[in-house]
């Protein structure tokens, strides 16, 4: 691969591209425009490469360029200026103090504001930030980046979903995702065949921006689909002048971030025997001292299962140790990424254009995800008062899918195998069950796929027309189709198809969603005091879900994998669904002696997800905003260049339910082969949104001409009316309907940091930070309903009035007897009494899968031509149940192989440690319980990069205008006290419903850990 690589390199680099015009020397100074004093550190670049320079101490400046190109000059809390060089030697440059804070355009629903002029609370990124980040979403790549949103990848599995939660949950039983708005247009981000993640259809390359509305005033205007937050997305378009070719390659090796640790065969052997020798000893028995007892004794048991777990050796001899963790993982695991773009156009047409093929071999055997992307964005102006545009969009993801992670045939459960066991028999077969202890899923490998196909439109097109320098009208209309088949095939020798020559399943789901987009924009300045900007429109969506699957069983050779050769069609069903949105909104922007701020939106949501006494919903907001630096008191205040003081207050929605929760349902039935209906479900007109009161607070600072700048801010979010199914009298013929009933609250506040710490002609270093706060609370459920306990024996997630959503609820953990080994638990609440008997334990929180805080430092250090960058990533305060330790943490309870831990036992009368005495089948500690919850808290460095511009004048000699070279880490390091495998995890399987999804947080079984990876990339530009 190595070589590989480099004959990559050595291509782009030897690649005979097109003529670059002679170049010369460009020499200037940079001066302040607020006080004429020469600025240091300013960056100075050639626009569209990666060619630049900075100031020196003195503001002055030399470049090579060629008349054709533009000079940037930027720097921190002045405004960016670009000049053509044309005939020039010598360009002087004057930049004018605008705080960074205030000059930054960020997008917000159907419109644009200066964030000087911004009232609500907007995280904000650049594509430049996330771009070559070797992740197949841009959900993992923003991870760490933005105050107050937290992102958490469920496992290693390559293509498979990725949880957000801004500001906190907000929902029990409704979804808890933000809404994603790409260029204006809301698309589909959940509802596909089985965890696929329908964001991880977009090449993420493509985006120029990240938006988050956080608070009420920004995301009101989204009005039912804004409590859980709004990401804005907005991708490249192009830029008047000469077309601008990117090439970049990238390739790179994964592997896991962490390994667990487990028994050899030797420890394995001495836990095994010692087991059943326990319980013999228990029993009066002393089989290893007196060879009576051994004919039937727990002993012989065990020696006897060693037998047939050897398979054809003897586990006597030590012979074989297999390390099972390790068949488990990919040796092959890596990425490649090759992207092209090109944008241009001129001062009438302008495009972008992109093409991109990504594949990442997963960490895990059988889990690799491939996506081909292409993206054309064009803007026409057909008159000065007339402009039209169209965003295409197309990809084609294709995964091979793992199963969830509570399934034998999860690679990961390979661990549970007994390490004296072989892999293979004499014959060069893969021994399975009964010399296994379970199914030895290798043999998916080998005689099984699985293979899920995407293919995806997202297209939008647009038209706006000026009838005055003041009013403007533009309407969208948006697109966005997903076509998914998912087939699978089980051949005779695998656990899902053994019992049936072989399993097939084929399955395809189309997902429509259209948008249009109406609305009006009207801007005016009265008396020269009075900025004011109203927006006002229509928004109409509809989605339709198709899904049809067929599965079929008795194939008469494995090598025949499609239904067709199926004997038997054993299922088949075909389901369709829609929903859809009509709303009308409108915004209003004023601002009074450029300081005081003010902004009103209000939008009015009618969903046919609701019932027909209660189908609209009206979600205001209010926010004022106070500029206190334009104020005579501080203005030009040595050391203080920004303050600025804004709050907010509204409501949001939630509607992210089912699309027929308020209907009285059917479903078919049939008897005696007569078809026929019966209710399936009471129906509730009354049934309407989940509603969010947010309250925020904040402060923006700029401090020692914008060196520092950063935002507090503090938030309260109560939902009320939360969607909930409340039993309901027998009478009725049904147990549950689903009722607005409950309430949540979530509080906090956030931080954000960015400093200048140094910058000189040749180095300069920023760092950025970002710090959150979030406390959950469940404040209300129905009506004389304390709680909604654990509904597995296994996980121990429940609900209760006062606590965070999902906290664990079970017996706590005491440790163990040293008089006897016994397992002993907590009677009380106060600790102070213990038993060894589980079912007399007490049941009380004993742990919270929602972390207490999350946080975020980026440092970039640039040193001529070098670019250091790196990003440490914290969850902080959260705890993790390891639902898989009761199998192999369970102190030799069964023959499942057990972590290393498991060797500290208790052994002796006067032992001291938390592992209980080895008793097979005795379940010594085994049951749920906090013995496996433990500290879930992390800091990992989730991003390293070190790149290297190459110099202009090798540039000039290659005739490209730029060339960039660059190797880069992903989670190159954790730092964690937690027990298994990876902190960053929830089991897969606990989601099938949207309230589990919710409820069962911070659980592992079995679960893939996250992907350490190292690549290396060409980026050049002509």
């Amino acid at each position: 691969m190595k070589r590989s690589v480099l004959l990559l390199v050595t291509l782009m680099l030897a690649f005979p591209l097109i003529g670059w015009s002679q170049n010369k020397t460009v020499t200037g100074t940079v001066v302040s425009g607020e006080d004429n004093l020469t600025l240091p550190g300013v960056n100075v670049r050639v626009q569209g490469t990666n060619r630049g320079t900075v100031t020196d101490i003195d503001g002055g400046y030399s470049i090579s360029v060629s008349n054709e190109e533009t000079l940037v000059f930027s720097y921190i809390g002045f405004i960016t200026q670009e000049v053509q060089v044309d005939n020039q030697s010598t360009i002087d440059i004057t930049l004018m103090p605008d705080a960074k804070t205030l000059g930054e355009v960020v997008v917000v629903g159907y419109g644009s504001v200066t964030r000087g002029d911004l009232t609500g609370n907007v995280a904000s990124l650049k594509g430049a930030d996330i771009a070559n980040v070797p992740v197949p979403t841009f959900q993992e790549a923003i991870q760490g980046r933005m105050s107050g949103v937290f992102v958490e990848s469920s496992s290693g599995k390559v293509g498979e979903g990725v949880k957000i939660r801004v500001r906190g949950t907000s929902s029990i039983s409704g979804g808890n995702e933000p809404l994603y708005v790409i260029d204006g247009i809301p698309v589909t981000s959940g509802g596909t065949i089985g965890k696929s993640n329908p964001m991880a259809d977009i090449n993420f390359n493509d985006i120029e921006s990240f938006e988050v509305l956080k608070d009420a005033s920004a995301a009101a205007i989204y009005g039912a689909r804004g409590s859980n937050g709004v990401v804005l997305i907005t991708t490249k378009s192009g830029t008047a002048g000469k077309t601008k070719f990117n090439v970049g390659i990238q390739r790179g090796v994964s592997s896991p971030t962490r390994r667990n640790e487990f028994l050899n065969s030797a420890q394995y052997i001495e836990l095994m025997r010692e087991s059943g020798y326990n319980n013999d000893l228990a029993n009066g028995l002393d089989p290893l001292n007196n060879p009576a007892d051994y004919e039937d004794s727990d002993l012989e048991f065990v020696e006897t299962r060693l037998d047939r777990y050897a398979g054809h050796t003897d586990w006597r001899n030590g012979g074989v140790d297999t390390d099972w963790q390790e068949q488990a993982f990919n040796p092959d695991a890596g990425i490649t990424n090759v992207n092209f773009s090109a944008n241009g156009g001129n001062e009438s047409t302008r495009f972008y254009f992109s093409t991109s093929y990504d594949k990442q071999d997963g960490i895990m055997i059988r889990n690799k995800f491939e996506r081909i992307s292409g993206r054309l964005n064009l803007d026409h102006k057909v008159s000065d008062r007339f402009s039209i545009g169209a965003n295409f969009s197309f990809s084609r993801t294709e995964t091979t899918t793992l199963p969830e992670d509570n399934q034998f045939n999860n690679p990961i459960q390979l661990v549970a195998l007994a390490p004296i066991t072989p892999i293979r028999d004499e014959n060069g077969m893969l021994y399975d069950r009964p010399t296994t202890t379970y199914y030895n899923n290798l043999i998916d490998s080998e005689n099984a796929n699985w293979l899920t196909s995407t293919y995806r439109n997202i297209n939008t097109i647009f038209g706006e027309y000026a009838f005055s320098d003041k009013l403007r009208f533009r309407s969208e209309f948006g697109v966005d189709i997903i076509n998914q088949n998912d087939d699978r095939f089980f051949g005779s020798r695998t656990i899902t198809g053994q019992g049936t020559n072989g399993e097939g399943s084929s399955r395809w789901a189309r997902i429509l969603n259209y948008n249009t987009n109406n609305y009006f924009t009207y801007t005016d300045t009265f008396a020269e005091r009075h900025q004011f900007e109203a927006v006002g429109g229509m928004a109409f969506q509809k989605t339709e879900d198709d899904y049809t699957r067929v599965d079929g069983q008795e194939f008469p050779l494995d090598e025949l994998r499609t239904l067709e050769s199926a004997a038997e069609i054993v299922e088949g069903t075909s389901e369709f669904t829609h929903h859809s949105f009509l709303s009308y909104f409108s915004r209003i922007n004023y601002k009074l002696d450029n300081k005081y701020l003010m902004t009103l939106s209000a939008r009015y949501d009618a969903s046919s997800r609701f019932g027909r006494n209660n189908q609209w919903g009206f979600y205001p907001a209010a926010s004022l905003g106070w500029v206190v630096t334009e104020e005579s008191f501080l203005t030009g205040k040595e050391g203080i260049s920004l303050l600025k003081i804004r709050a907010s207050y509204g409501l949001t929605g939630n509607a992210d339910i089912g699309d027929f929760d308020h209907l009285g349902l059917f479903g078919p039935v049939s008897y005696g082969l007569q078809p026929g209906l019966q209710p399936t479900q009471i129906p509730n007109p009354n049934l309407t949104w989940e509603t969010t009161a947010q309250f925020n607070v904040g402060v923006e600072f700029g401090l020692f001409n914008d060196r520092l700048t950063g935002e507090l801010d503090y938030y309260d979010k109560q939902t009320s009316d939360l969607l909930l199914l409340v039993p309901v009298p027998g009478t009725t013929g049904f147990a549950t309907q689903r009722q607005n009933i409950g309430k949540m609250q979530n509080y906090g506040f956030e931080v954000v940091l960015n400093s200048a710490n140094y910058a000189d002609q040749d180095f300069s270093w920023n760092t950025s930070l970002n710090f959150a706060r979030n406390i959950n609370r469940v404040r209300e459920l129905s009506e004389g309903q304390n709680s909604i306990p654990p509904s597995s024996s296994r996980f121990l997630n429940g609900i209760f009035i006062g606590e965070s959503i999902g906290v664990f609820y079970g017996p706590r953990y005491a440790g163990v007897d040293p008089a006897n080994g016994d397992a002993l638990y907590y009677t009380d609440e106060d600790l102070s009494e213990t038993t060894n008997d589980y079912n007399e334990a007490a049941r009380m929180v004993v742990g919270d899968p929602n972390p207490d805080f999350i946080a975020g430092i980026t440092n970039n250090i640039s040193y001529k031509n070098l670019q250091l960058s790196f990003l440490f990533q914290g969850v902080f305060g959260n705890d993790i149940y390891e639902g898989g330790a009761g199998f192999y943490a369970a102190n030799g309870d069964w023959f499942d192989n057990s972590t290393a831990a498991q060797f500290d036992r208790w052994q002796n009368p006067g032992d001291i440690t938390d592992i209980p005495q080895a008793r097979l089948g005795e379940c010594n500690g085994c049951n749920a319980s906090s013995r496996f919850i433990s500290d879930g808290s992390y800091v990992r460095l989730k991003t390293l990069s070190l790149g290297y511009n190459l110099p202009s004048t090798v540039l000039e000699r290659m005739k490209i205008s730029s060339a960039r070279i660059y190797l880069m880490a992903q989670n190159l390091l954790t730092f964690t006290n937690y027990m298994g495998w990876d902190p960053e995890v929830n089991a897969d399987y606990l989601g099938a419903t949207t309230s589990d999804a919710n409820v069962f947080q911070g659980n592992d079984f079995y679960t893939a850990p996250q992907a350490k990876t190292f690549s290396l990339g060409i980026n050049v530009g002509f």
